[in-house]
C-alpha cells in the first residue's frame, strides 16, 4: 500500500546560505530500509523540480535510521537575500512529507495516523 511519508517518518530542516538541509527519520527501524530504497536522490530532486536549482545530495545514517539531504540552490539566494518566505526549509519539509512511499502489508501496524 502507498502512504504519505509522514506516516512512517518525520523530518527536520535547516539552512545554510542557499542550501536547504532536510533530515528524514524513520519512526521504526523496520521502516528505514523503505526510506533508503525509495527516497533516492533522483526521486527527491523530482519532488522539488525547478525549485531546486543546484545539486541534490543524500547521506545515509543507518545508525539512527535516517537520511540527510542537501538541496543546493533551494532557498532563493538564502534567507537574508530572498523576499520569498515560502522557500525556506520548513516549507520544503512539508512538501517532502506528502511523498508517497510503498509499504508492505507486514509493516502496516507500524504506521502513524498523523
Amino acid at each position: 500500500m502507498k502512504v504519505p511519508l509522514y506516516r512512517i517518518a518525520h523530518v527536520r530542516s535547516g539552512d545554510k546560505g542557499n542550501t536547504a538541509i532536510i533530515g528524514v527519520f524513520a519512526y521504526t527501524c523496520d521502516c528505514y530500509p523503505l526510506l533508503a530504497a525509495q527516497l533516492t536522490i533522483e526521486h527527491v530532486a523530482s519532488v522539488y523540480g525547478t525549485a531546486v536549482t543546484g545539486k541534490v545530495s543524500r547521506y545515509e545514517v543507518p545508525s539512527i535510521d535516517a537520511l540527510n539531504f542537501t538541496l543546493e540552490g533551494a532557498l532563493g539566494g538564502g534567507v537574508s537575500r530572498s523576499l520569498s518566505l515560502d522557500n525556506f526549509g520548513k516549507a520544503l519539509c512539508a512538501r517532502l512529507l506528502s511523498v508517497e512511499i510503498e509499504v508492505p502489508d507486514r509493516l502496516v501496524n507500524q504506521l502513524r495516523d498523523r
